[in-house]
């Protein structure tokens, strides 16, 4: 039998004990789990950073994947802590979120992280990582039913992510997250790129930061070291880079910024 996965998403960073204490934990729960960390370096208190991230990879973990998500900048407060079952995949998270992009219209099922017996004795005001959220993952690790968590969640919090619009010739969409080779990773995925490009006989421009970019290339190899690029990224979505370097240090941009791709005659 194949050993359960708990793949870990957090902003906590690697310098203070946050991660691996709450590995710890779940360990001392479910000895069998893969530990699996996809990133603990969101920016802190990011959560729209963390559901984008977390939405990037999912996907890519085996089927029964337990995703323990804490990017929480409500710690302490009467936000709830849920977990929730979706895709095939469970996810345990505080309900601020950070699952919107994951979830889609609703969860399969979803219960707040109410029942006692599966955190630890004592929940810290502001480790609740440690205390509730990675108990409850790995207690989901060893095979406890998602609904013994605790009573049901109802509907659950969503983020409002910023969609591209199209009008006429031209798509206005926004940078979303800079990676950290500095590539700014637009809300522009390829449907929408290929609606506005289908035509045949016509170019394509993009506009962002004050720059011009007369095509969209393959790789960034395709340019010349130190220039300005537009591509399609591993997620499927638009984005600005530049061939050795940093696309929002060169530009001076970040989220947020506008991004225009026009159809020209």
């Amino acid at each position: 039998m194949p050993r359960p996965v708990i793949a870990l998403l957090t902003d906590f960073g690697l310098r203070d004990h946050y991660a691996g204490t709450m590995k710890g934990v779940m360990l001392g729960i479910c000895p069998d789990a893969a530990l699996v960390d996809i990133s603990h370096e969101v920016p802190p208190h990011d959560v729209l950073g963390g559901a984008l991230e977390l939405a990037a990879s999912y996907r890519y973990f085996p089927a029964g994947t337990i995703f323990l998500v804490v990017v929480d900048p409500g710690v302490g407060s009467t936000r709830r802590a849920i977990a929730a079952e979706a895709g095939g995949y469970r996810f345990v998270a505080p309900d601020n979120g950070v699952l919107s992009l994951v979830l889609g219209g609703a969860a399969l099922r979803a219960v707040e992280l109410t029942e006692r017996r599966y955190a630890l004795p004592a929940i810290s005001r502001t480790f609740e990582g440690r205390d509730r959220f990675a108990p409850a993952a790995a207690w989901l690790a060893t095979g406890i039913d998602l609904a013994a968590l605790g009573r049901h969640a109802g509907e659950l919090r969503r983020l409002h992510v910023p969609v591209p619009s199209m009008e006429g010739d031209t798509i206005a969409g926004e940078v979303l997250r800079t990676d950290r080779f500095g590539n700014l990773v637009t809300n522009i995925d390829r449907a929408c790129y290929d609606a506005l490009s289908a035509r045949p006989g016509r170019s394509v421009t993009v506009r962002v930061g004050g720059r011009s970019i007369a095509r969209v290339v393959e790789t960034y190899a395709d340019v010349a070291r130190g220039d300005v690029c537009a591509l399609f990224g591993s997620t499927d979505h638009l984005e600005i880079a530049v061939n050795g370097a940093s696309a929002a240090a060169t530009l001076d941009i970040g989220r947020g910024a506008p991004v225009h791709v026009l159809r020209l005659a």
